[in-house]
């Protein structure tokens, strides 16, 4: 069967076991800058820098968020690579390092958590719109504004990325969303002090290194889906400058202008969305907002994509369409809670996970892939009845390590040393497998 035959029904999805012939992939340097700049950029970044202070003094806040940012944005700018050298989905790209049915364990969670990412995404939106049409109109109604970005967001995951990015963010989506964090900043900067908030000091219940641990959370949770739209890059290069340039700046961007809003506001999260919607009439706000739709997009697509590589018989958007719907649903039962301890849990599943994976695609293998293997239980990805325990002991040492290392000593963040200790024993188990890629 030849690869453009596996091409599903929207244009641009291809069944996540294939590879993306060269033809299709279109995504050049600009392309990742625009989709992971706009990725980066949202309500839920914002919000995510408000549970910084007061716990933080601002000036400490924004030395995590720095430090954070870099360490997380590199990360996933690599993660992207993957992606561009294989042509595969993420977690299909994840069978070589855990086997052929080893890769559906972090399918299933990330298609679980992806789910709670696509109705968070969905309820910041009902109640940040909710919010501007009581400011602007007087009136409320939350059902409505959740169906409409469940709707909206549903559609565009249907349609595909390469749609997405091509049609909505190079032509005009990224203009809207530039227009409303300018604003926004602008407007932070003409209203308040912030000489007086850099110098109020924070309250001592956050440490420094869970406010990293924080900070990269949020560019790690993209780690598992990135390679779902890098594998429409032409080059590996282009791939990783646009993501390294495009979420970075947008990380450090909304992650900081959520802190000062927050602590302006009152400290935390739960003044932050009214805070928002005051600035300028709520017209930034606005603007931000029609750019969340991409977030739950994005969260919504790869759910479909995930759960493509281990039910391999559903078809890409009907699953997209299913996943929405289910986004949707709990969006309307669901009130927005803070949601510190999710993005902590994600960082400590994944973190250690792709450093794994890391270490197994650009080490062991060399950036080297047999795609014909993928699906194959006697082929060299088969390992032990398709589980390669090696790496999944390797995992579960990171994993161990992120938890006691959060428990025990939080002031040194768990996040980066849970990754190398990860990478360095699957280093140390895959001496034989490292000679033969020799």
């Amino acid at each position: 069967m030849t690869q453009d035959s596996q091409a599903g029904a929207a244009g641009s999805t291809y069944a996540p076991l294939q590879p993306v012939p060269d033809a299709r992939r279109q995504f050049r340097t600009g392309d990742a800058f625009a989709l992971w700049f706009s990725l980066g950029i949202g309500l839920l970044v914002a919000q995510a820098g408000a549970l910084l202070v007061p716990g933080l003094s601002l000036p400490a806040a924004l030395g995590a968020i720095a430090v954070g940012s870099v360490i997380g944005v590199v990360l996933l700018a690599l993660a992207g690579v993957i992606g561009t050298d294989t042509g595969l989905a993420a977690m299909s790209s994840l069978r070589p390092t855990l086997g052929v049915r080893g890769a559906s364990v972090p399918a299933v969670i990330n298609m679980i958590q992806l789910v709670g990412w696509g109705s968070f995404e969905i309820i910041v939106m009902r109640d940040s719109a909710d919010a501007l049409a009581k400011q602007a109109f007087g009136f409320s109604v939350p059902f409505v504004w959740t169906l409409l970005a469940g709707l909206l967001a549903t559609l565009l995951a249907v349609s595909g990325p390469l749609s997405f990015v091509r049609r909505f963010l190079r032509t005009w989506g990224i203009w809207l969303l530039l227009a409303g964090a300018a604003w926004l900043t602008w407007n932070l900067l003409a209203r308040h002090d912030l000489g007086a908030l850099m110098r109020r000091p924070g309250t001592g219940d956050m440490t420094f290194g869970s406010a990293i641990d924080l900070v990269v959370a949020m560019p790690l949770s993209w780690l598992p889906l990135i390679a779902d739209y890098t594998r429409f890059g032409k080059r590996a290069g282009e791939t990783f400058r646009g993501t390294l340039v495009g979420y970075g700046i947008a990380n450090l961007w909304f992650y900081a202008l959520g802190a000062i809003y927050g602590l302006a506001a009152g400290g935390g999260d739960a003044l932050l969305t009214t805070a928002l919607a005051q600035a300028g009439g709520g017209l930034a706000l606005l603007l931000v907002l029609i750019d969340e739709v991409d977030n739950a997009f994005a969260d919504i697509h790869s759910a479909a994509v995930s759960t493509g590589t281990f039910w391999t018989r559903a078809s890409v958007p009907w699953l997209s369409a299913a996943f929405g719907a289910l986004c949707t649903a709990i969006g309307i039962v669901v009130p927005m809670a803070r949601y510190e301890n999710f993005l902590l849990f994600i960082g400590s599943v994944f973190a250690p996970l792709f450093g794994v994976v890391l270490a197994d695609h650009f080490i062991v293998r060399r950036r080297r892939i047999e795609v014909q293997a993928l699906a194959d239980l006697n082929g060299v990805y088969g390992y032990t009845g398709g589980w390669h325990m090696s790496a999944f002991v390797a995992w579960a040492v990171g994993f161990g390590a992120y938890q006691a290392l959060n428990t025990w000593m939080p002031n040194l963040g768990a996040t980066l040393p849970s990754l190398v200790i990860g990478a360095l024993c699957y280093f140390l188990f895959t001496a034989r497998r490292r000679a033969a890629y020799a």
